[in-house]
């Protein structure tokens, strides 16, 4: 692996940032290069006291923070971006080392947690007028709901942080940000480039091994849990919220399908729906999981899909031309790896990739499973890895209802040349989200959020933002 720059190397000192000022822990943590399972650096492990502290110094800057005028949250949240950007590069080589992404993609998920910041200051906080008549005026507008436990998956560390600290620091709010133990230097490095950019105590980051979530979740003084992951940990995130009537915001798993009708230009779809389902090594929440293509083009489709998957370079994110990296951590890679060996011990077709190659890392080839059945774990199961089926259909009935089966509802796609005709097929998808001849475009204007257990609340747009709120109805007598 091509070594980080001294100042990001094992070497390196790391604290917390808890009240705008850097705070060393007691004890440290070990975070691995998913490439080879070497140790990148220690993180410092939030004690049971600090965090008591980072939620005290988020309380005591809450009400300065609410009472700025938005207009000058706006222009503080915009000068967030700008002292992330200055540092893309350091902080891109650093997010590879620990999250495995090639370092075009990491400097590209940097550089998009400064538009998204900057996107969402352009947003507006809305005030209704209910009633203005002689008798009275009566107005509804939105306060913030208060301190804010954002906590962060190890996929996007950056990205996702963004959809969590943007709305909330712009709706008033003031923010304790723990990132996953897998993924947390790139995150402390942002908190330690931001004391200087907003108030004491604003915003917060602690990192810490995996007790520190339900700490953070359980804590008297946090307001909102905002949460990024999986189902089962969404719940119990609930469960700790639930005895203080903390709001929450939960985007979880998802299965997302993907119908491709019949008349689809076959060259033209296949590297779309190749990223569409590898890209991040698939290690997306709205990655297509699912693929359901009709019975006239399933056959070329499968061919083309695995000729240019083959074309893609799987390796090292700070080698030249490598464009997708390993799984991020062992917990994750050994679930990939034992989806796979159940295929196999079903017997199902896999036109190319398999079991990884012995060694250290967690890298795992590009798999295409070919039409198993749908009561298999490949296709019942979130895989979050670079592992796809392909699932044939005769009939867009069966498909709609196949692809609506199981528990989960946060994407979906429909890809045809008669976009109006997958736009009715699109609308009869149980999802959050449906798009057509494309997957996985998100805009800070645009809320997305999931359906079933897919979720609660939602991110993005204005709706994101309410979240963040609470309505509060003044109401004057006039006579």
């Amino acid at each position: 692996m091509n070594a980080i720059p001294e100042t990001e190397s094992t070497g390196f000192t790391l604290t917390l940032t808890i009240g705008g000022a850097a705070v060393a822990a007691p004890a440290t943590c070990p975070v691995v290069n998913p490439i080879d399972e070497s140790v990148v650096a220690h993180a410092p492990s939030c004690s049971d006291e600090q965090l008591d502290q980072a939620v005290s110094a988020a309380r005591n800057a809450l009400p300065a923070w609410s009472a700025t005028p938005f207009d000058m949250r706006r222009k503080l949240l915009s000068a967030v971006a700008d002292a992330v950007e200055t540092r893309v590069g350091p902080l891109a080589r650093l997010l590879t080392a620990e999250q495995g992404k090639p370092l075009a993609d990491a400097a590209g998920e940097i550089r998009g947690f400064c538009w998204w910041l900057r996107e969402t200051a352009a947003l507006t906080l809305p005030e209704t007028v209910n009633e203005d008549s002689p008798d009275r005026l009566s107005i509804t507008r939105h306060v913030p709901v208060g301190v804010v436990g954002a906590i962060v998956p190890w996929n996007y560390p950056i990205g996702n942080a963004a959809f969590k600290i943007g709305p909330a620091l712009l709706a008033g709010c003031t923010v304790v940000w723990k990132p996953s133990p897998f993924t947390p230097l790139t995150s402390l490095k942002v908190g330690e480039l931001l004391r200087g950019v907003l108030p004491p105590g604003v915003l917060n980051v602690v990192s810490g091994e995996d007790g520190l979530g339900p700490r953070l979740t359980s804590h008297p003084g946090i307001d909102m849990i905002s949460y990024t992951g999986s189902t089962p940990t969404g719940r119990r995130v609930m469960a700790g919220a639930a005895p203080r009537l903390k709001r929450v915001t939960l985007e979880l798993g998802g299965n997302d399908p993907a119908i491709v009708f019949p008349d689809v230009d076959v060259d033209d779809v296949a590297a779309k729906l190749f990223w569409g389902a590898f890209a991040n090594s698939g290690q997306v929440c709205l990655a297509i999981k699912r693929l359901y293509i009709h019975r006239d083009v399933h056959e070329p489709l499968k061919r083309a899909l695995a000729a240019y998957a083959a074309s893609v370079t799987v390796g090292d994110g700070t080698e030249p031309g490598v464009r997708l990296g390993p799984v991020q951590n062992r917990r994750q890679y050994d679930r990939v790896v034992d989806l796979l060996r159940d295929s196999r011990q079903a017997g199902h077709d896999l036109l190319l990739g398999g079991f990884p190659a012995d060694g250290p890392g967690y890298l795992v080839p590009l798999t295409l499973v070919d039409n198993p059945p749908d009561d298999a774990r490949i296709v019942r199961e979130e895989q979050f890895g670079p592992v796809l089926p392909l699932l044939r259909f005769d009939d867009v009935e069966d498909a709609v209802a196949r692809a609506n089966a199981g528990e989960y509802g946060l994407g979906a796609s429909v890809w045809s040349a008669d976009a109006e005709a997958a736009a009715s097929v699109g609308r009869r998808l149980r999802a959050g989200t449906v798009w057509i001849n494309e997957v996985q475009h998100l805009s800070p204007h645009v809320t997305f959020g999931g359906h079933k257990q897919s979720g609660l609340g939602t991110e993005g747009g204005q709706e994101g933002l309410l979240d963040y709120t609470l309505p509060q109805t003044i109401t004057i007598r006039r006579r």
